[in-house]
């Protein structure tokens, strides 16, 4: 493996939920320090199994694994981080402004660019402690910063003046406020993360044309900041072998092959390691050590599978949408997970019931939009650039906030301005002129805004709050579109995720921040199911058999209805297919 080749001191494994990091920077730590180095092994990840890996307890303390001499961990704990980051900033002003200042302050660092300005809070001192450079010969860290974040830390240190001026009231300025005392410290480590020779950047991937574009732009926005230093893993990639006798196996293989083939421009020019799919769940020291083998380990051939529990289908979720004629559904979930896609066929299905549709997506990829176009009669479409949206909504808020502020408060806002954040705020602006449509049709609205961002929607503009006090007085019907969301009866909300460990655990975090917001999600789909798929290669049916631990997780714990939706060997694009994701199976 070529990224393992002559290590700097720190390495940064970054990339999206699933996508196997953590697992990769364990097997990296494993077999640098089987090599010879001390190593230091930190995790920032809230769904880190690094204790679990290695058999003890870790937490936020630097620990020895005595399993993997020279080997020692610490896991810090981004939402704890988070948690007592902002007890120090409020914990002053509690109690001296009012009340609902406070709760105001309180959602500002709700989100997660507070999450990761804690947890880089935590880590920064392990980039710019000299004992730790001399005890250790490597430190892994197994999430990295976003390019936002470094970005914000790189800005001059008027934070604090700023927002006391009443001019920061956007989304990300206010996790900065208490950053100012050790900026100094900031400096060093963006430094340090800067510098070639010092840190190695692991972007990991799986070989998905999604995955991929995503990836890019991460490489893209950490490499204009300075991080140049980037190697590309593209993990988890179905050995060829597996489809000869499988034809759900070969159709995998074939799309995986066509990623690989047509890799974005930029990423094509690192360095890259591929890395097999490995038959077994990567927990446990002797999976972990057998990641980056070569070659990889075989699957055994498993025994008969076991007869699967019988599993909601898209379809009963569509025949219980469709009782009341009408409204809005907001299908949700991470990058990846293939909620355009479910939003697409839940519209299709909902059209061909004699239903009028109106399917709205920010995708970028408008292929759907494409297939769909004029294809069924009761259904129209309408696809939201988010980067034209974006645009708009920041051009918008330069001219008004910002018109006022000096260079200084403007470039602030500026930065602030490029948070994810705002491409929500953004998208939902768009998306709520055809939301007033789910009153007389079904109006299926896909990449939809994190609780967070509607808070944020709702305390900046408080537009929901003096309607209520302006028409509550008055004893006159009224709705706000917050009102809307949080009605069940109204709008429909569907989490989507994929049935692994850190899928699962987002779509959860993502559920929590609704309920936040008053909105109580109406249903989870696991999309992409292996086991649901009955694949007959032995390493899929291994696979497909460690997914049923976190499919009881979904219908257990998680989710009031639930659906499952098999993989397809087809990709599901056109009318025929996204109808056949929502029609009643057999299994």
């Amino acid at each position: 493996m070529r990224f393992l080749e002559d290590t700097p001191p720190f390495l940064f494994f970054t990339g999206k939920g699933g996508v196997g990091k953590t697992s990769l920077a364990c097997a990296t730590a494993i077999r640098l320090a089987n090599q010879g180095k001390r190593v230091l092994l930190v995790s920032t990840d809230p769904a880190s199994n690094v204790g679990q890996v290695f058999g003890l307890a870790i937490g936020n303390r630097i620990t020895a694994i005595q399993a993997v001499p020279r080997l020692f961990a610490l896991e810090i704990d981004p939402q704890a981080a988070a948690q007592q980051y902002r007890d120090r900033i409020v914990g002053p002003v509690r109690g001296v402004l009012p009340e609902a200042v406070v709760k105001g302050i309180e959602e500002q660092l709700s989100g997660a660019c507070t999450t990761e300005i804690a947890a880089f809070d935590e880590f920064t001192a392990l980039l710019t402690d000299q004992k730790l450079l001399q005890d250790y010969d490597t430190i892994i860290f197994d999430t990295a910063p976003t390019g936002h974040t470094i970005r914000l830390l790189q800005l001059p240190g008027a934070w604090t003046g700023f927002l006391e001026e009443g001019k920061g009231d956007a989304s990300c300025l206010g996790p900065l406020a208490g950053l100012e005392k050790q900026r100094n410290q900031y400096r060093a480590a963006v430094d340090a993360l800067a510098d070639a020779q010092r840190t190695r950047l692991i972007l990991v991937a799986r070989a998905q044309q999604s995955t991929l574009q995503e990836v890019a732009r991460t490489h893209e926005e950490l490499a204009a900041i300075g991080l140049t230093q980037q190697y590309l893993v593209i993990n988890g990639i179905l050995p060829k072998t597996e489809a000869s006798a499988d034809p759900l196996a070969a159709a995998i293989w074939q799309r995986e092959q066509a990623a690989l083939t047509h890799l974005p421009a930029n990423l094509s020019q690192l360095t890259t390691d591929r890395v097999a799919l490995m038959p077994f769940n990567l927990v446990g020291l002797p999976a972990l050590s057998q990641l980056l083998a070569a070659p990889a380990p075989q699957a055994d051939t498993p025994a008969s599978a076991a007869p699967l529990p019988p599993a909601p289908d898209l379809a009963a979720l569509v025949d219980d949408i469709a009782e009341d004629e009408h409204g809005l559904i907001m299908v949700m979930g991470k990058g990846g997970v293939g909620k355009t896609t479910l939003a697409a066929a839940i519209a299709v299905e909902l059209a061909s019931r004699g239903h009028d549709v109106h399917l709205t997506t920010s995708d970028p990829a408008a292929h759907l939009a494409d297939t769909l176009d004029g294809s069924l009669d009761r259904m129209t479409i309408s696809r939201i650039d988010p980067h034209v949206e974006t645009e708009r909504y920041r051009q918008h808020v330069l001219e008004t906030k910002g018109k006022e502020l000096d260079a200084q408060g403007r470039a602030l806002l500026e930065e602030d301005l490029r948070s994810p954040c705002t491409e929500e705020i953004a998208v939902f602006q768009a998306f709520s002129r055809v939301i007033r449509e789910a009153g007389k049709k079904f109006v299926v609205m896909d990449t939809a805004p994190t609780g967070h961002t509607l808070l944020l929607l709702d305390a900046t503009g408080a537009y929901h709050r003096e309607i209520v006090r302006q028409m509550g007085s008055k004893g006159l019907h009224f709705t706000t579109p917050m009102m809307q969301l949080q009605d069940p009866k109204q709008t429909k909300i569907l989490i989507v995720t994929l049935a692994e460990t850190t899928p699962v655990l987002e779509a959860a975090n993502l559920q929590d921040d609704l309920r936040r917001a008053g909105i109580e999600p109406w249903a989870w789909i696991v999309n992409n199911s292996l086991a649901y798929a009955a694949p007959r290669s032995p390493l899929l049916r291994q696979r497909a058999a460690n997914e049923m631990q976190q499919i009881d997780a979904v219908a257990t714990r998680h989710a009031r209805r639930w659906a499952v939706v098999p993989l397809q060997a087809q990709e599901p694009v056109g009318v025929d297919r996204l109808r056949s994701l929502a029609r009643h199976s057999s299994v």
